[in-house]
């Protein structure tokens, strides 16, 4: 069984996308959950459901994620996942498609689920400032994602009003439609339109559960594959090689 890792590339500026983080303002003796069933966005297939457990000033988020897209080349397509803040607090409805590709884009949802208000990856930052690390986000088709970090007072105030949504990106481009598959990110101009496309959406709500899921080790990522499973080792990033390869392939492809 071997493990895949993407060529290295450095994480992009994010403009518009990025919510300064700030000092989180819940209190040590706090103890409270969030839960969220995700549901498939843009016709990607992916579903999933989330926790989110928080004790004092710490939060313990784990994620189970299935029907994701797969494969970029010899390794898991990465699956940027963000907890979105401080809007609506809802998932997008097709409508919200204003510019009439047939998908809807992570601008034309932020109106419902915010901005980004902390971005889960498997290790470092988890501030909007790593919405774009591919490199330090799950990938594959199937995954389970739980990481303990400090909870900054933005997201904490979400999480506590009901306003948090959790959104998980990348969409097979054979799933889009052929306009939307040929487009390049609004977001970055170096990334396809699909590799930052919302997959999945489901908004955080106080939890019934007394217990967390059960999941992988804190900051860990476990990625199911055809022959089982593997831990995935999420060394490089996507990006500028997102940009051809593969979707140079699925142009010719589209075009025969």
């Amino acid at each position: 069984m071997r493990k895949s890792t993407f060529l290295a590339v450095p994480t992009l500026a994010l403009g518009a996308l990025t919510l300064a983080a700030a000092p989180a303002s819940a209190h040590a003796e706090d103890t409270w959950s969030s839960q969220a069933t995700l549901n498939t966005l843009n016709n990607s297939g992916t579903t999933g459901d989330v926790m989110v457990d928080v004790h004092g000033t710490e939060a313990t988020v784990t994620m189970n994620v299935t029907g994701a897209a797969e494969t970029f080349m010899d390794g898991p397509f990465p699956h940027a996942q963000h907890i979105h803040i401080a809007a609506q607090g809802v998932c997008p409805p097709p409508t919200a498609d204003t510019d009439g590709d047939g998908v809807v884009s992570t601008p034309e949802g932020h109106p419902f689920y915010g901005m980004i208000g902390t971005s889960l990856t498997t290790e470092g930052d988890t501030s909007a400032d790593s919405a774009l690390a591919v490199e330090r986000f799950p990938g594959g088709s199937a995954y389970t994602y739980e990481r303990t970090f400090e909870l900054d007072a933005a997201t904490a105030e979400s999480l506590q009003n009901g306003t948090a949504v959790v959104v998980v990106h990348g969409v097979d481009p054979a799933k889009m439609p052929a306009a939307a598959a040929e487009k390049m990110s609004s977001l970055n101009e170096e990334l396809p339109l699909a590799a930052t496309l919302p997959a999945a959406c489901g908004t955080l709500t106080a939890s019934q559960m007394g217990a967390m899921p059960e999941g992988g080790a804190d900051t860990g990522v476990t990625q199911e594959t055809g022959s089982g499973t593997e831990t995935a080792a999420l060394g490089g990033g996507l990006l500028a090689a997102v940009a051809g390869g593969a979707w140079a392939l699925r142009r010719r492809a589209a075009r025969a």
